[in-house]
């Protein structure tokens, strides 16, 4: 089968604007059941993208996205004419998410993955105070903080931006270590790692200072430990249009006030 003649299962958020484009899509194109497809076509913004590459995690589906949202970071431009001819020259790309797996109070565990980023956030007035460990070798005794996170290239434009941190080409074979509001170490502006790093955080006083981890949108509250590295099982293919590459999308984020 050809890719221009490849068959299409069109999703969408909840919201009018994606639900209105999918039944607009649906009338020019037909629609195919989300199993037998083989190109998932999501309209909506980034979050919603994020839930469909988790749904198709190693289903080797690939997912064509279309900005029904409002960034829409990870979708391309929505135009109704000629998309089997966009999908049949769309450049792919296969992702790697993060597993974060948590420990609470009482030793559960709890797994889940993350396209964007893992967060550790302060649950209460007092600052997180949290020790750092990466690939078993403590690098920060202690810090104090309102947050951290560890984020993919794939999310290095999205809070972890937001907090300060750098922004990751695509191809760059790397994570970053990212403070939110840090105050002790008071200078210090986080990190870049190695993406086939293990970073182990420690919660300390965690009765005093709660804290909650997220992964992309699953949210664990109250952990005492959280490891996070990257899936090398566990792929998502994406599809994007050959003048919206990543790289360019990337570079774009860098110059923008």
């Amino acid at each position: 089968m050809s890719r221009s003649t490849e068959s299409l299962c069109f999703v969408a958020s909840t919201t009018d604007n994606a639900q209105s484009a999918r039944d607009e899509l649906i009338s020019h194109y037909g629609n195919a059941a989300f199993d037998e497809a083989d190109v998932i076509v999501v309209l909506g913004g980034d979050g919603f993208m994020l839930q469909v590459l988790n749904e198709t995690m190693n289903s080797g589906k690939r997912v064509y996205g279309m900005n029904r949202g409002s960034i829409g970071f990870l979708m391309n431009d929505y135009r109704v004419r000629d998309l089997r001819e966009r999908i049949a020259v769309a450049t792919g790309n296969d992702f790697h998410p993060l597993r974060m797996t948590t420990v609470d109070a009482d030793g559960h565990e709890f797994s889940a993955l993350a396209m964007n980023e893992v967060s550790l956030f302060r649950q209460s007035h007092q600052a997180a105070k949290l020790r750092v460990d990466v690939d078993g070798k403590t690098r920060l005794e202690e810090l104090i903080c309102d947050g951290m996170m560890v984020a993919t290239p794939a999310g290095s434009t999205a809070y972890n931006f937001s907090a300060h941190g750098p922004i990751l080409p695509l191809e760059s074979p790397l994570l970053a270590l990212t403070p939110v509001s840090a105050f002790r170490p008071r200078r210090w502006r986080g990190a870049l790692l190695p993406n086939k790093v293990t970073v182990d955080v420690h919660v300390l006083e965690s009765e005093k200072r709660p804290v909650n981890a997220v992964a992309d949108h699953t949210e664990v509250k109250s952990v005492q430990t959280v490891r996070i590295a990257q899936s090398q099982d566990r792929t998502a293919k994406i599809l994007s249009d050959p003048d919206r590459s990543w790289s360019d999308r990337v570079l774009a984020e860098q110059f923008t006030n």
